[in-house]
């Protein structure tokens, strides 16, 4: 979105809620931005002086997207969601939200988690054998709870590594969030070839009439008719 951005010549400003990994892949260099509430958010629109709004944070980020769009909304400023289609499912690999996931779980379940760690207090009342929480961040934080281990891992990661990693776990279920495209897939392709239950997260409802399209170049046509 960004390169697409600058190659038509448009000023723009990129905000993130947490840092990037490695170097900032484009100019100028994004922001971290941090915002209380909707309010707060609006009052740097103002300062930035811009003319639209274009969501296209992660897919579970739904206080920025619901902040973004109150902003947007307050200023009359036209705001768009660009966002990756989410993955085709079946039901009963489909969660609504974290807490379901947990409740789907089985006893003694040796679980792979890829929810995040914010999602760890919605594991309240565990009832698996232990949780093991991806971090694609190095950090010594004390997880939440005594059932939690934590599995570090580098991404790109590819589907021959992630059944190398459930299998040297010994890993019978997988629960991540849906949060589609091709990057994140290869857990999920991982676990059906060695036949580990999979439950996907579902994304958190949007704002309403928040417009959402999944590609560039629809972005770009709605920048052209504004």
């Amino acid at each position: 979105m960004a390169e697409a951005l600058a190659a038509r010549g448009l000023t723009y400003a990129a905000w993130l809620s947490e840092a990037p990994r490695g170097a900032a892949p484009f100019a100028p260099v994004p922001q971290l931005r941090r915002f209380a509430d909707g309010a707060a958010m609006q009052g740097a629109m103002v300062q930035g002086g811009f003319d639209a709004v274009i969501d296209a944070g992660h897919g579970f980020d739904a206080q920025t997207t619901a902040q973004a769009c109150a902003a947007a909304g307050a200023l009359g400023l036209p705001v768009l969601r660009l966002a990756r289609e989410a993955w085709d499912l079946p039901p009963q690999e489909r969660a609504r939200d974290v807490r379901a996931a947990n409740a789907m779980l089985l006893p003694a379940a040796r679980v792979f988690c890829a929810t995040g760690w914010d999602s760890l207090p919605d594991y309240a009342g565990f009832v698996g054998a232990v949780l093991l929480l991806r971090q694609t961040r190095r950090h010594a934080r004390a997880a939440l709870y005594s059932f939690v281990e934590l599995v570090f891992g580098d991404p790109p990661f590819t589907a021959a590594s992630e059944q190398a990693l459930l299998r040297s776990l010994n890993v019978d279920t997988l629960v991540c969030r849906n949060i589609g495209g091709a990057a994140s897939l290869p857990k999920i392709d991982a676990a059906r070839a060695l036949g580990v239950r999979v439950i996907a997260v579902d994304r958190p409802a949007l704002p309403e009439g928040l417009r959402v399209v999944a590609q560039v170049d629809a972005v770009l046509d709605w920048l052209d008719a504004l």
